[in-house]
């Protein structure tokens, strides 16, 4: 009896050890950390403004990734030779911007060429508000965490000469120019300029301003600059710095410059540590300071940390999972994770902002937020989903949000960062987005004939007065937009507007605006003329409606040039019309062909998990009877094949959590398979049992459970399926009916039902 009790209690135990891992213990933040997934490693607060990185997408022979022609993160999990820790980046991102504001500790004699000064990293832990790691070169263990304004970092040196370096000049920005003034020998202050994201808008110019702090009181600061090259001028040789770092050692007043930083020196003991504190702000020098006393305010490293795993075990809870493996919990959970980087807050501390394109400074209520960093077209699709189930109040903060740019600047965002429009990509994506967030109740606070007209204003605005669609009298007039010139993107462009109007067209019908609707309707249907009865895909059309010769299905694979397309070939575009996928089975003349025919894009590797175009392309086969099952098994052959557990988790750019999003739904066993239609494709969950915590101010019932019953390995596809206990015809379920019945249970088999 006495054994059975200690065993017993040796069992309690370690369940009792187990049930304590929290949500944020789940996170890795690793994962999408190679494979082009550009996310990073460092700390954040969900939705923080500041984020920490180690920066090693530097040139070097050594590193064959992400530095010989394309760069858009600070940080790549295959790369050696790091200069140090960002404090503003952008995740998931595919062009490079922000990326900057550098922190590096070194030792020795001091050294401010950063392809001197890099050294490698060792022993690098990351964790949900927390990074760590060996700086191998100078024997510095180095320690960050962040709250929502700024970062805290702490570094533990060796005994002898040693540096803190803040590097303003380097960072994946190409615009270029900086400021510092050293306040005193712990503290300095200034700005950087950023901005031109992905090159469309060079005068769409973001100035970010800093606070740095050192615990410890410097022995000297010093700035530096990267001097130009005089041998081209009237000065020639006579500069011993020209083309040089110039280290200015009795200089204290303000510097200004492309290529500038400051150093603090140091005598240091065996082990000791020394702290800084960054505060951002993107209104003025003045608040960032006022960020940093707020938010660090008789606060420790610790202490900050400690209130980052808060926060994110707080958003992350509202998940609970059961079943599965402890690799798929880490897969979702960090999923779930990159969802809570974009948006970011973009007011300070005392409510100030910037307005949109004008940087006038504003002021937002207390307690509201305003969001930043709409990435149009890659998140309309999934993340207004995402936010109706896990975070509601902050999907409406986001459109109330996109609303005050509207008001601020005329238009509603294409692709906004720090209240710049940088219009990256094709289409019109906030419609989608926007209508989205109506339909699923999360435009709380915004008039809704307000709304309607200002998306309006971007469908219906003539092409001279329209800064979204510049492009479109010949698409208003005709439907669709011709290949004028060699690899333009008219196709996917026309594709893009076609999701938009159709989303639009869909509220006018809902609001009784019939002539509206009919004309955005209308609009929707055009897709048709690009299809090719022959080739049973689109085709770029030429301006007199004739198809464009020498079509090649299959140009544009692997990023290469394209006619009519962009990212992708024709095959990953064809089957794009989720909202009217029964029509495009009409133009293949069967369901069968129809079934084939996209069957084919995944069995002959046509399919592109990494990018958005053709994402929904598993859900697509539930649309024709009897072919429910290849969702299922499809889905499935994704999540296993593209996802896991490791740096190269992710297929591709995460693109602000869309890619992450994706795998998220689709482990629910849920997916928003059509843009602005608040209905799911229903596929086999991964977990026996998802539980989410719903929000009271939108849901009426508490919780929404997802479960699976015989889920095995082997077991992909659906048996049955019963709502809040009562069979469930179909496999489609709107969001309401999923939401007001609580409980969806998915009976799982090996044999599909055909």
């Amino acid at each position: 009896m006495k054994k059975l009790f200690i065993a017993a209690a040796a069992l309690c135990a370690v369940g009792h050890a187990y049930a304590q891992k929290t949500p944020a213990d789940y996170v890795n933040p690793f994962i999408g950390t190679s494979n082009y997934g550009t996310t990073q490693p460092g700390p954040l607060v969900p939705q923080g403004m500041v984020s920490m990185s180690p920066f090693n997408t530097i040139p070097r022979p050594e590193h064959k990734v992400h530095t010989d022609s394309w760069c858009s993160t600070p940080y790549v999990w295959d790369n050696k030779w790091m200069i140090g820790f960002t404090n503003v980046n952008l995740s998931g991102v595919g062009c490079p911007d922000l990326g900057s504001l550098i922190l590096m500790p070194t030792t020795g004699p001091l050294e401010v060429d950063f392809q001197k000064y890099a050294s490698p990293l060792e022993n690098q832990v990351a964790k949900a508000g927390y990074y760590s790691a060996k700086i191998s070169a100078y024997d510095v263990l180095a320690e960050m965490t962040a709250t929502t304004r700024t970062s805290r970092s702490r570094y533990t040196f060796p005994a002898g000469e040693s540096h803190i370096l803040f590097n303003i000049g380097q960072g994946l920005t190409t615009e270029s120019g900086g400021y510092a003034r050293i306040v005193s020998d712990s503290e300095i202050e200034g700005f950087k300029i950023m901005g031109d994201f992905c090159y469309g808008v060079p005068q769409s110019v973001i100035p970010v301003y800093f606070v740095v702090r050192t615990s410890k009181p410097a022995e000297s600061v010093q700035y530096w600059k990267k001097q130009p090259d005089f041998s081209h001028s009237a000065i020639k040789d006579w500069s011993s710095t020209s083309n040089q770092y110039k280290v200015y050692t009795r200089f204290k007043q303000p510097i200004a410059g492309d290529d500038i930083g400051v150093a603090f020196n140091y005598s240091t003991a065996d082990g000791e540590v020394i702290e800084v504190a960054v505060g951002v702000s993107y209104v003025s020098i003045e608040n960032a300071r006022e960020n940093l006393d707020r938010e660090q305010h008789r606060k420790n490293f610790d202490a900050i940390y400690a209130d980052a795993v808060t926060a994110w075990n707080e958003v992350l809870g509202v998940a609970t999972l059961e079943g599965g493996t402890e690799d798929q919990k880490t897969q979702f959970y960090t999923g779930l994770y990159h969802n809570w980087v974009h948006p970011f807050v973009l007011q300070d501390a005392n409510g100030d902002y910037p307005e949109m394109e004008s940087g006038r400074i504003r002021r937002m209520p207390q307690g509201a937020d305003r969001l930043t960093m709409f990435s149009g077209w890659d998140v309309y699709r999934l993340t207004p989903f995402m936010g109706a189930l896990f975070f509601p109040q902050r999907q409406n903060d986001m459109a109330l949000s996109m609303m005050q740019m509207y008001k601020e600047s005329g238009n509603l965002p294409k692709f906004e960062i720090a209240a710049k429009e940088f219009m990256t990509m094709e289409g019109d994506a906030a419609l989608p987005y926007m209508t989205a967030c109506w339909f699923l109740g999360l435009t709380k606070g915004i008039d809704t004939e307000t709304l309607y007209q200002a998306m309006l204003k971007n469908a219906a605005a003539p092409a001279e007065e329209n800064r979204i669609r510049g492009d479109q009298s010949f698409y208003a007039e005709h439907h669709y937009i011709p290949l004028r010139t060699p690899f333009d993107n008219s196709v996917s462009q026309a594709i893009e507007y076609y999701v938009a109007d159709w989303s639009l067209g869909q509220m006018a019908k809902a609001l009784g605006k019939t002539a509206d609707y009919e004309m955005l309707n209308a609009r929707a249907m055009g897709y048709r003329k690009y299809f090719d009865k022959n080739y049973g895909l689109l085709r770029p059309v030429l301006p007199d409606g004739t198809f464009m010769p020498g079509f090649n299905p299959r140009e544009g694979e692997n990023f290469k040039p394209v006619n009519g397309f962009h990212e992708g070939s024709s095959w990953n575009y064809s089957f794009s019309i989720p909202y009217d996928i029964p029509g495009l089975v009409k133009l293949y003349g069967s369901s069968e062909r129809f079934v084939d025919s996209l069957s084919a894009c995944f069995d002959k590797g046509y399919f592109d998990m990494g990018n958005e175009p053709d994402m929904g392309y598993p859900y697509y086969f539930s649309y024709v009877k009897g072919s429910e099952w290849k969702t299922q098994y499809y889905v499935n052959q994704c999540l296993e094949r593209y996802y896991g557990n490791k740096p190269g988790g992710l297929p591709g750019n995460d693109d602000a959590g869309t890619m992450s999003a994706w795998q998220n739904l689709s482990m629910m066993g849920i997916y928003p398979a059509c843009p602005a239609k608040a209905e799911y494709v229903i596929t086999t969950p991964t977990f026996d049992k998802v539980t989410i915590r719903l929000d009271p101010k939108y849901y009426k019932r508490s919780e929404l459970v997802i479960e699976a019953v015989n889920r095995t390995p082997e077991n992909i596809y659906i048996e049955k399926i019963e709502l809040d206990g009562k069979p469930f015809r179909g496999y489609f379920i709107s969001h309401k009916q999923l939401t007001d019945a609580g409980r969806l249970t998915i009976y799982c088999t090996n044999k599909p039902q055909k």
